[in-house]
């Protein structure tokens, strides 16, 4: 199947600059103060894409697995930085987005290299790897938010609890079950509806490059389940982590701001 008619060319990129215009037109119409945050992303968005396509070309011809897999290792830390900034405030918020997100990662992506489920080539690791990495750091950063914030917003009911002879662990317990749930609620829903609503990206993917659309399922399901669980794997870890660091050696909880 030939797929070059299915490829914009440049001038097709630039003819979807007129979406663009078309979105920022209507912020300013309405007033809605985020015309120049808009156009900013978009200019933004096509240099970042322009740097990481010429930096994938050289890595996937020269760089071979162990050059995909410190990529893997970039993406992973800079995801750290972002779902900590989701909590600011929180004790040890980076540290321990750091370690979920790499777990989450390492684990998911790890096994189905060595099941033999997915290849182990530059090409299929920098990709894949990057829709995990970015399905975990968005469940860590939903888990972080909603513990810092219930952390703050139940301070009295947790330091009641506290001084029944409850330990730090215990008496944040049930705010901790219910911050995992919320976090891992995207993803669930997500799972549910594929293919119904819309049609997701791997498996898009594969249909404009002429995989049969049975084949492309496939793929898909084992990247559904892979992104399910990181986002399970990583939310449950940095609930841990970041609990044990709201309490001090004394289980007394410490003060922080929380900034959302």
């Amino acid at each position: 199947m030939n797929t070059t008619a299915q490829i914009p060319q440049w001038t097709g990129v630039a003819a979807s600059l007129l979406l663009v215009v078309l979105a920022a037109a209507l912020v300013v119409y309405q007033r809605l103060g985020v015309a120049r945050d808009l156009l900013w992303a978009a200019a933004r968005a096509f240099v970042q894409l322009l740097a990481v396509g010429a930096l994938l070309t050289i890595l996937f011809a020269h760089a071979g697995l162990w050059g995909s897999a410190l990529w893997v290792i970039g993406m992973v830390v800079l995801s750290g930085f972002v779902a900590a900034g989701r909590a600011k405030g929180l004790p040890r918020a980076r540290v321990a987005a750091w370690i979920a997100v790499g777990l989450g990662t390492a684990a998911t992506l790890g096994l189905l290299l060595l099941l033999r489920v997915i290849k182990a080539e530059p090409i299929v690791v920098v990709p894949v790897g990057g829709m995990v990495v970015s399905a975990a750091m968005s469940a860590t950063a939903l888990t972080m938010r909603a513990i810092a914030r219930t952390a703050t917003e139940q301070r009295a009911a947790i330091e009641a609890r506290l001084s029944l002879g409850m330990s730090g662990v215990d008496a944040f317990s049930p705010y901790l079950r219910e911050g995992v749930r919320t976090a891992l609620i995207p993803a669930i829903d997500t799972t549910k509806v594929v293919g119904l609503i819309a049609l997701p990206g791997a498996m898009t993917g594969l249909i404009l490059a002429g995989v049969s659309p049975f084949d492309a399922i496939r793929y898909q399901i084992v990247v559904m389940y892979m992104l399910l669980a990181a986002a399970a794997l990583s939310s449950v870890v940095v609930a841990r982590l970041t609990t044990s660091a709201l309490f001090d050696s004394a289980d007394r909880l410490v003060r922080f701001t929380h900034q959302s």
